[in-house]
């Protein structure tokens, strides 16, 4: 089984993206947010969690910017009628602790708002995965102040390279406040690098 992934970022399309790995292309189905961070550093490497599904007919790679994400996909897959595709199109719709915070709060129509779940199934994930969330939906506290849209895609592209959370954070802290720097995600990742490189000097 294959855990991880760290390479070059080949090309991003929209609903996967491609990481050399020592000259082998390895094809990985990611959610909305990993994939802009991924998008962000294109030509450039990165570290990608991974789980792998082995089908009769197929071996399908999903790959994760977090430990966090990973674990919720998990949980998500383990529910009857969630495959990776749906579990993704949840990630790319719910931040993690977002969606664990949903799931403990019984909130279906929140769950629901993600393609192709309807009420019957955003019932059953809330219903089975209730309880199971557990550090995922305590971090939701922490989260409050986390960056949102194109900073959230920023951060998510920082930690593919490679950067602690706590470190990319404080760059894109640092480059958010600055009126000179563009806000869209991959303008950020440009100056947060920026700032990252200096500060290793």
């Amino acid at each position: 089984m294959i855990a991880s992934l760290e390479g070059r970022v080949a090309r991003v399309e929209a609903d996967h993206a491609v990481i050399d790995v020592g000259g082998v292309g390895y094809l990985v189905l990611a959610s909305a947010p990993t994939l802009a961070g991924l998008r962000a550093a294109v030509g450039g490497r990165a570290f990608l969690l991974v789980e792998t599904q082995v089908r009769e007919d197929a071996i399908t790679l999903f790959g994760f910017a977090t430990e966090d994400e990973r674990l919720l996909f998990r949980l998500l897959a383990s529910v009857q009628g969630v495959g990776g595709r749906t579990a993704l199109a949840l990630l790319s719709t719910l931040a993690p602790a977002e969606l664990a915070q949903a799931i403990e709060a019984d909130d279906r129509a929140r769950i629901a708002r993600a393609p192709g779940v309807g009420a019957r199934l955003a019932a059953r994930i809330a219903t089975e995965l209730k309880g199971k969330t557990g550090a995922l939906s305590a971090s939701v506290a922490r989260q409050v102040s986390a960056p949102s849209g194109p900073a959230a895609d920023a951060l998510a592209a920082l930690q593919a390279l490679g950067f602690r959370p706590a470190e990319a954070g404080r760059a894109l802290a640092l480059v958010t406040a600055d009126p000179g720097v563009g806000q869209d995600a991959a303008s950020l990742v440009r100056a947060a690098l920026r700032h990252l490189k200096a500060g290793a000097a």
